[in-house]
């Protein structure tokens, strides 16, 4: 690729602009001096099809979800049907300015109300906001919503979140965030919740537990109603995280459980695109203890028509620009009404379904630390499969067989992990591939270690050194001399 973009290639032409047709400015008359660069900038003179073609090549070597299976453990990376795109594009809802009069805006005010009440009935909570742009910010969102809780009542000795070692990898910076100290609860041999080391820790300065639900072993909390029952005996409150909601959507709702806060994350579950920077959605739901401080403004129905309503009282404030991520409102929105209660129950059941056929396939190859019944994913390990072999080798080989690996190294509690969640949406045929490919790989693993250790062999660049390019990326281009 490096030769396309070659600064010493004067022979083609970009694209022709028209002539200036508005009285010229000096660039010093806008621009201070010491902003202006001295030397012309080293670009490319390029033709449009060199540009083309160049981009075009760039895009192949990217792997996603229309490309094939992508089983990150607890990043629910699924096919997205493309009329919710659609819908999202359409010039009514995509060209619609955020700061539009309310009065121009009946039909987008309407779909987030719409959709505010529909998240409420999955999670038979009291009310809903859409404003989290992501399941962190949700998270967060939620941590304050509990710090202005108890300040309201005057608990202000409430400073600590209790937080299992099973739950996601944000809770403790999320909680720590909004001001509380973190407190680590184990997990058990089942990988549950121990009951027992959560009661030693439940006392008059715990503000609340947050919980993975199912957690990151994908597990469900079996004592999740003690759990809960426990909490709120001392005065706390419960958080849960509902980033895997898929492994029970349809089937069980949090506020039926005992939850105070749930978030969801809607480009997880309900059909937004996952990953590449966003954006995501993480609409935080709450019980009715904790309506009165949702961030504003809130959109509210009066006589027909819809409104934002700033009226701040004892809420937290608003937790983004505007109202949120609406494009991505728009896709799940769509996502739910397509699928109806029957769908989203049949979507939880496959997810759940998909997750344990592989389970008990791949537990005859690879270590089950955890061998019961899964929810949406489940956690291998690869220590043991051959000696000098690391899951990371693993990972690297799947390249080869043409899939995306699984989340590695976490959850932390289990060595070595396989972090596997194949997601509602992948046929049997493909589990079967996937399968066959790391029965492949476990038997190489034995026979030839370095074969291993030295993928991917057929990826656009082999394996990198990681740490190296987290902490000095190269972001420029190199056009050299």
């Amino acid at each position: 690729m490096r030769t396309i973009f070659d600064y010493r290639k004067r022979n083609g032409t970009g694209g022709i602009l028209p002539e200036l047709d508005v009285p010229a400015k000096k660039t010093t008359d806008l621009i201070p001096q010491d902003l202006i660069r001295q030397d012309k900038p080293r670009i490319p003179n390029l033709s449009e099809p060199e540009v083309v073609r160049h981009y075009t090549a760039l895009s192949k070597l990217n792997y996603g979800v229309d490309d094939g299976l992508y089983p990150l453990g607890s990043c629910t990376m699924k096919y997205n049907p493309k009329v919710n795109e659609d819908v999202a594009h359409l010039p009514g809802f995509a060209s619609i300015h955020p700061a539009v009069d309310p009065e121009l805006a009946q039909g987008s005010l309407s779909v987030v109300h719409k959709m505010s009440r529909l998240l409420c009935g999955i999670t038979g909570m009291a009310d809903v906001t859409l404003q989290p742009a992501a399941g962190a910010h949700g998270e967060i969102t939620g941590m304050f919503l509990l710090k202005r809780y108890f300040e309201a009542r005057g608990e202000t000795q409430r400073t600590r979140i209790l937080l299992p070692d099973s739950a996601h990898g944000t809770n403790p910076a999320s909680a720590a965030t909004a001001g509380f100290s973190v407190t680590e609860i184990r997990s058990g041999a089942d990988g549950l919740v121990d009951l027992n080391a959560l009661s030693g820790e439940l006392d008059e300065t715990v503000a609340g537990v947050m919980l993975t639900v199912p957690n990151t072993l994908g597990i469900f909390e079996e004592n999740i109603m003690k759990i809960t029952a426990m909490v709120h005996a001392t005065g706390g409150l419960c958080y849960f995280d509902g980033a895997n909601l898929n492994a029970f959507l349809g089937h069980a709702r949090p506020g039926d459980m005992g939850a105070d806060v749930f978030h969801f994350n809607l480009h997880k579950t309900m059909s937004a695109p996952h990953g590449g920077g966003g954006p995501g959605s993480g609409p935080v739901a709450v019980s009715e203890a904790l309506v009165p401080f949702l961030p504003v403004p809130r959109v509210r129905l009066d006589r027909g028509r819809y409104y934002l309503d700033w009226e701040k009282g004892q809420s937290i404030g608003s937790m983004h620009s505007f109202y949120g991520n609406f494009g991505v409102f728009l896709k799940a929105y769509t996502y739910i009404l397509t699928l109806g209660d029957e769908g989203l129950y049949e979507a939880g059941e496959n997810a759940v379904l998909n997750a344990n056929y592989l389970q008990e396939r791949l537990k005859k190859t690879y270590r089950l630390p955890y061998d019961r019944l899964c929810k949406h994913e489940f956690v291998l390990t690869g220590k043991g499969i051959a000696d000098g072999i690391s899951t990371l080798d693993i990972a690297k080989r799947l390249i080869d067989y043409g899939f995306h690996p699984p989340t590695i190294y976490f959850p932390l509690i289990v060595h070595e992990a396989l972090m596997i969640e194949p997601t509602e949406t992948e046929s049997r045929e493909t589990l079967d591939r996937f399968a066959e490919a790391l029965e492949k790989i476990a038997s190489e693993a034995q026979e030839n270690p370095d074969l291993l250790h030295n993928a991917p062999h057929t990826a656009p660049v082999r394996r990198l050194d990681q740490t190296r390019a987290a902490r000095n990326p190269i972001l420029t281009y190199p056009f050299g001399d």
